[in-house]
């Protein structure tokens, strides 16, 4: 069966749902009274026309390839994690154990230790519904939703209980000691004569990042697994005749996308707060299925999607100052567009395009 090119799936089809997404939301936009060119504008302006906005488009473009990458490579296993908002909340708690344990003296040595925690923390977060999968037959889509909830009732109990700093009122750790902070984009570029916001969260989270997008390629497209994992994903009973074990691929699928999920900790627990506070994911988990939609279920596509979702994310805070007729709730309807167009409604732009060269190859193989 021919198939459009794979640079036409992979480039094109995003784009042209997100014209349209876009399109729509300017409607939307005109339909409050205001200019929707002014607030692309606007949206571009604040989260790229300074290194403060380019800081902290490019933090919350951290949290969304953690999450986006923990989706996507369950996605190619057949699993629909949508649990990545709780498993990077209980994944804040393994990294607060591991910075408070030690006084630690320098954020390299502490770094390996918050990443373990953090993976281990999400990985077993994620490790109970699929089990409750491989073994039981539950349906993982259910299962991850539900530990969400149950994700942010251990974290009050913590916060308010056993983890609580002595020192304040409010449901949070004690602050980590000093040698754990980790540097940010003006502390990493000031020696090399290179000036960047000192208040943009921006930190060495993001080179994490990246680096599990290539890992991930790595694991999904050069490793036996990697094959394994796709394999699986594009036909259970083949996989199963091969001899591939369907509740080994779910388990180590899940652990690892737990296990991604997790990082986002290391971001916004270690990079920002400094402490372990309530609610720090702040829908990340959520976005990150979107993130993971738009890119294709590739790393390389993920980061670009994730940017762009930092970029709506901090462009969306400008618009509050400009646009007072727009809510931040707009935002929320830009990303539920992305959702709808690059999802539900894929396949109105994907099948057109596909005949459309279909056409084309049958008409150069006819000359």
């Amino acid at each position: 069966m021919e198939r459009m090119p794979r640079w036409a799936d992979v480039f094109l089809v995003p784009f042209i749902n997100l014209l349209l997404a876009f399109f729509v939301s300017g409607l939307v936009v005109l339909a409050v009274g205001e200019d929707p060119l002014k607030a692309v504008w606007i949206m571009l302006k604040g989260s790229l026309g300074s290194t403060a906005g380019l800081g902290y488009t490019l933090y919350y473009a951290t949290n969304y390839i953690f999450t986006g990458l923990a989706v996507a490579v369950a996605f190619h296993a057949r699993l629909f994690n949508i649990g990545g908002e709780g498993q990077a909340t209980i994944a804040g708690v393994g990294v607060a154990l591991a910075l408070l344990a030690v006084n630690w003296p320098h954020w390299m040595l502490a770094l390996p230790f918050a990443i373990i925690g953090a993976g281990a923390f999400g990985a077993f977060w994620a490790s109970i519904p699929a089990y409750l999968q491989a073994k039981r037959g539950s349906h993982i889509v259910i299962t991850t939703i539900m530990f969400n909830f149950i994700a942010a009732a251990v974290m009050g109990y913590l916060l308010n209980g056993p983890l609580k700093s002595p020192k304040t009122q409010n449901a949070e750790s004690l602050p980590f000691p000093p040698g754990t902070h980790l540097p940010t984009a003006h502390e990493l570029l000031a020696p090399l004569g290179i000036e960047f916001s000192k208040s943009a969260p921006l930190n060495v989270s993001f080179l994490l990042a990246l680096l599990c997008a290539v890992l991930v390629f790595l694991l999904l497209w050069r490793t036996r697994l990697g094959y394994a994992i796709r394999a699986f994903g594009q036909s259970e009973s083949a996989a199963r005749y091969a001899g591939i074990s369907s509740v080994k691929i779910i388990m180590i699928t899940m652990l690892i996308s737990g296990a991604l999920a997790g990082m986002l900790a290391i971001n916004v627990v270690m990079g920002e707060q400094g402490r372990l506070i309530k609610e720090f994911v702040e829908g990340a988990g959520f976005v990150g299925i979107a993130v993971a939609l738009m890119g294709r279920s590739h790393p390389f596509g993920i980061v670009l999607a994730a940017i762009l979702f930092g970029m709506l994310t901090q462009g969306g805070f400008e618009l509050l100052w400009e646009m007072p007729n727009l809510s931040k709730e707009m935002v929320l309807v830009i990303q539920a567009l992305i959702i709808l167009f690059t999802g539900a409604l894929d396949n109105m732009v994907r099948a057109p395009l596909e005949r459309l060269f279909l056409y084309l190859n049958r008409k150069k193989r006819a000359a």
